[in-house]
């Protein structure tokens, strides 16, 4: 997801330079509350699906390991399988290899920093396996809790010195100089590794104790200036492996998520939270059907102060907004279930990696409305697809 682009300023997300810090977009996002959110909303839980626990990614642009790691993990229990605490670090490093690659391969022309993209973790999982948390935890200088800006901008530098190039001919030596800065921030990978007593290489431990296979899983959108049922090439910035995903119509965005849901499936999501509807410290979003520019200023401070109308979104509106930025490609969650308020309204129960801070302890309830409208991709297991979705697409 796009952190890396992302400032807040007059509550906006502006397109910057440098890695996103997690906690500036908390901060940010306390503005969007409302003191007696939690006793004005009920809810009731109607599908509530296993997952691991909440964790926490720090001053880092990692959502998109954190809420795809989580989604394997959950894909392990639907498995059969005892889940593992797998390392989101471990991703993100094989990740930064990758893309800096890229980066040089194509002179620059690439957006650097933290973010990724959900399909990045599958990517990096076919290629370089996985390993637990306990064996590689990325803090690897000192703090106990993700804080990789000044590795950013060391490795930021370090790439645009070797485009630069000032040798005049590229030498082999800059990826190993690459490799090194991002081994003594976040720690050499073990080639080999201990796990209940058995030895293992990461790709050996995907293969026999994770056991997931990376065909399994499709990403999908929904614009109007792609073919339906098609695949095309995500245009957010940090899709820097130029990845392609399955096109949908709009209302087959939630049928989709529905449909996974009520078969014991979880979703991998990616959305942008700069809105003023989305209230981590609440654990709310949805659309207001007043837009937040033309509120009073009593509308403002009771926007969470219970459920309340929404706009309609349709293909046109969701686009608009992606034309013109108001959309933006800003953080990865994972979506583990459904529920009703009081009115019968039914919200997808989204698990975060802000740690547990918030009303409802690291999860947040958002509307199918909101869903609609910012949704940038979903991931799932192709199994949890309709019978429709999948002829139409040929899956």
């Amino acid at each position: 997801m796009n952190y890396k682009h992302l400032i807040f300023t007059t509550g906006l997300a502006l397109a910057s330079i440098g890695v996103f810090a997690q906690d500036n977009l908390v901060n940010s996002l306390k503005n969007n509350q409302t003191a007696t959110s939690k006793e004005k909303f009920k809810f009731t839980e109607v599908i509530n699906i296993e997952n691991t626990s909440i964790k926490n990614q720090g001053s880092s642009g990692t959502c998109w390991s954190y809420s795809t790691t989580s989604f394997l993990e959950s894909e392990m229990i639907k498995a059969g399988k005892k889940p593992v605490n797998l390392s989101e670090l471990y991703t993100a490093r094989c990740a930064y290899v990758e893309k800096g690659i890229n980066y040089v391969r194509m002179h620059g022309s690439l957006s650097l920093g933290d973010g990724g993209e959900l399909h990045d973790v599958i990517n990096m999982y076919r290629k370089y396996g996985a390993v637990p948390y306990e064996q590689y935890t990325g803090l690897n200088y000192g703090t106990n809790i993700n804080k990789l800006g000044e590795m950013g901008a060391m490795t930021e530098g370090l790439l645009k010195a070797v485009v630069q190039n000032p040798n005049g001919k590229l030498s082999p030596n800059w990826l190993a100089a690459y490799t090194s800065t991002l081994d003594s921030y976040l720690g050499k990978v073990p080639e080999s590794f201990e796990y209940n007593g058995k030895k293992y290489t990461p790709q050996t431990f995907a293969q026999q104790v994770v056991g997931l296979n990376p065909d399994d899983y499709v990403e999908f959108s929904s614009f109007t200036d792609h073919p339906y049922y098609k695949k095309f090439t995500l245009l957010v910035p940090d899709n820097w492996s130029y990845d392609q995903v399955y096109n949908l119509q709009l209302d087959d965005v939630t049928t989709v998520i529905d449909n996974a849901l009520k078969n014991g499936y979880t979703v991998a999501w990616a959305t942008d939270v700069s809105e003023k509807s989305f209230s981590w410290v609440n654990g709310v979003a949805y659309v207001p059907e007043v837009p937040y520019e033309v509120m009073t200023a009593e509308q403002k401070k009771e926007m969470f102060d219970g459920p309340k109308p929404e706009m309609t979104i349709t293909p046109e509106v969701r686009q608009k907004a992606f034309d013109d930025y108001s959309t933006t490609d800003d953080h990865g969650m994972h979506i583990v279930g459904l529920a009703k308020d009081q009115n019968g309204k039914e919200y997808y129960i989204v698990k975060n990696s802000w740690g547990v801070t918030n009303d409802y302890k690291g999860y947040l309830y958002v509307t199918k409305a909101f869903v609609r409208y910012k949704t940038t991709a979903l991931l799932l297991n192709k199994k949890a697809l309709p019978a429709d979705i999948i002829k139409k697409t040929g899956i």
